[in-house]
């Protein structure tokens, strides 16, 4: 039992550092071949999961080959705490986007949803200064709208299948009565816009601006994010219960290496 537990143990922490090995690799690439804000924005959190994953293997490998208490003993209340965090984390995931919470888009048009229809924090962390910033830049950096532009005779198509993100930031909401030149260029009309809404005043046909800064770019953007954590959650659960595998694991482990340990030391009576 002692082998078969240890064995599991150093096979798992090797896994797990050769992962670390490749999240700071890509983070070390991230950060001196990118030219893009999304890339940047990775490096950071995928430098430090590699480092604690680094450390944790490493404090599992010592203590399933020398067989150490003390370094499994580190490592389980590691684990531990790491359970502890997935569980909140999980629960906070599934209580931030829940539809009770926030309602959720339909096939509706992007303009008839606002802010107000996602949870508090999502908007607060989400649309502050700061953050929106780098998404936006990086919205920007993808090209998310240039593509439109390549077809100028085909702006209805384009229309009709544009992703909500894309109709949220790449054109002015449908209620302003702008008129279409092409994909990502619009004409106020001489009156003013149809309807006194702010995004209305905030769409600019300098491609780098457009509706970036408009509420329902921000509003497809919360879409996406909502969705994505959901996921999350789902990855959350099936990491959550990997770990309690790992955990119960190596309390068998340290088990048997303090029974062995005392037996080893204690002799025979």
């Amino acid at each position: 039992m002692v082998r078969v537990s240890n064995g599991i143990i150093t096979l798992i922490n090797v896994l797990t550092f050769v992962i670390s090995l490749t999240a700071i690799g890509l983070s070390l690439w991230f950060g001196l071949n990118s030219h893009t804000h999304c890339h940047k924005i990775l490096q950071k959190p995928l430098l430090f999961v590699g480092l604690a994953l680094s450390i944790v293997s490493l404090l599992g490998l010592f203590g399933s080959c020398s067989r150490l208490s003390s370094f499994m003993w580190i490592y389980l209340i590691i684990l531990f705490l790491l359970i502890v965090g997935l569980v909140a984390f999980t629960v906070f995931t599934i209580v931030v986007t829940n539809k009770h919470i926030g309602k959720a888009l339909s096939e509706k048009r992007i303009g008839e949803h606002r802010l107000g229809d996602y949870s508090r924090w999502l908007q607060t962390y989400v649309i502050n200064a700061e953050n929106w910033d780098e998404i936006k830049n990086c919205l920007v950096d993808v090209n998310l709208c240039r593509h439109l532009t390549a077809n100028k005779g085909e702006e209805e198509f384009f229309m009709r299948n544009l992703s909500l993100i894309q109709s949220g930031c790449c054109q002015p909401p449908a209620y302003c009565g702008f008129q279409s030149q092409n994909a990502t260029y619009w004409i106020v009309p001489k009156t003013s816009p149809a309807v006194p809404n702010r995004d209305c005043k905030t769409w600019s046909n300098i491609q780098k601006e457009l509706c970036f800064d408009c509420e329902s770019c921000k509003t497809a953007v919360l879409n996406n994010i909502k969705k994505d954590w959901r996921l999350i959650a789902i990855i959350n659960s099936i990491i959550l219960v990997i770990v309690i595998i790992v955990y119960s694991i190596g309390c068998c482990a340290l088990k048997s290496n303090s029974s062995s340990g005392y037996q080893k030391y204690s002799g025979p009576a």
